[in-house]
């Protein structure tokens, strides 16, 4: 949810998320590899699990990345007010009482 306090020149992580999957990607493929070469099935299988959450975590900032600006509300998009937590007018909390009675 955005609050109106978040810096207006705040970029997003998501470039560095990728190069990072990148990197982990190599790493992951490179041993899967290494430990099925040197026959160590059970580390080759975790390995080769890692490069596939690896890939499914790309796809996704991929996607949000091709979304583009309206993936994150720009500076020109005001604060959206607070969630109540489902409550209706007059609830509690909105009176400002903490436990809902009313005053005598």
């Amino acid at each position: 949810m955005r609050t109106g306090s978040e810096p207006v020149t705040a970029r997003s992580t998501l470039r560095l998320r990728f190069w990072l999957s990148v990197w982990g990607l190599a790493w992951a493929v490179f041993g899967t590899v290494v430990f099925v070469l040197v026959g160590r099935p059970g580390w080759a299988a975790a390995c080769a699990v890692l490069c596939v959450v690896v890939l499914v975590d790309m796809v996704l900032v991929l996607r949000h990345l091709r979304q583009g600006p309206h993936w994150q509300p720009g500076p020109d998009v005001p604060p959206y007010e607070p969630d109540d937590g489902g409550r209706g007018t007059g609830g509690p909390g909105k009176d400002g009482g903490g436990d809902g009675r009313r005053d005598p």
